[in-house]
């Protein structure tokens, strides 16, 4: 799920003192050390951290609940199958990603058309259905979805909006990258000589071009996809600006290598 968007936060004084870790202290922290009258309560009473900034991308921050959200919520992608469990690293370059991808979406004022209630039910049940987690708990039954739900502490609403939100940004990507990309016969015939006919074992029957060339077409379709987007995000990073202020998050190479070293 795309994260929900966080209002730009004015911490401008933060950044300029350089301070690594940021408290978001609310008034609930406060109002436990005194009393209705303004009196100092007991001296054990101290502010209480409900939340706090970890990045900052473009003056937009990025909180500590995003990040478990962000993990929580990675049950639902089939690329993580046999990855285990996403580090906090991880979620937050994909936060930042995310963030980058959304503000580049209001900035150029792109209106793609929102998706249907029907593919949002359609990708839900391909999740119910496909997802490698999903199917040991039985969650084509609704008893089993249920089930899997409250294992992983989430509810039908989260799942829905995660949903909708990755079908707005696999739209933007279709309608910004995709458009214009052509791929001729020559492409589809090597491919097909080159990558396909060597997945044959020798004396089975090999399907003629012409009957999977279609599918061929958006392999390559979508490997053009992939390499125009993933350039221009990495433009989008290297131009943006982004503050991690939490060190212990800036490096996920070092967070894996811990994490492994540790099991």
């Amino acid at each position: 799920m795309a994260m929900p968007r966080i209002s730009p936060f004015p911490i401008a004084a933060i950044l300029a003192k350089r301070q690594w870790w940021v408290a978001v202290v609310l008034a609930l922290g406060i109002s436990q050390g005194k009393t209705q009258t303004g009196n100092p309560g007991p001296r054990d009473a101290a502010p209480v951290t409900l939340d706090r900034v970890v990045a900052v991308v473009n003056h937009e921050a990025l909180l500590s609940s995003d990040i478990e959200d962000e993990i929580q919520l990675s049950v639902l992608d089939p690329s993580r199958a046999g990855l285990g469990e996403l580090t906090a690293p991880r979620a937050l370059q994909q936060l930042i990603s995310r963030s980058l991808i959304e503000q580049q979406i209001h900035q150029d004022d792109i209106q793609s058309e929102q998706p249907t209630p029907e593919e949002v039910a359609a990708r839900l049940k391909a999740i119910r259905t496909q997802l490698p987690t999903c199917v040991r708990h039985n969650c084509i039954s609704d008893e089993g979805w249920n089930t899997f739900l409250a294992s992983h502490g989430l509810t039908q609403d989260r799942v829905q909006t995660y949903l909708r939100n990755r079908l707005e940004v696999l739209r933007f990507i279709e309608l910004r990258f995709r458009q214009g990309i052509r791929i001729s016969s020559e492409e589809v015939s090597t491919y097909y000589r080159e990558k396909l006919l060597p997945l044959y074992p020798a004396g089975q029957t090999v399907p003629p071009l012409d009957q999977v060339a279609p599918r061929i077409q958006e392999i390559l379709l979508q490997q053009q996809v992939t390499t125009l987007f993933d350039g221009w995000l990495d433009n989008l990073r290297k131009q943006g600006e982004i503050e991690v202020l939490d060190p212990s998050l800036d490096d996920p190479e070092k967070s894996t290598q811990a994490g492994n070293s540790g099991q």
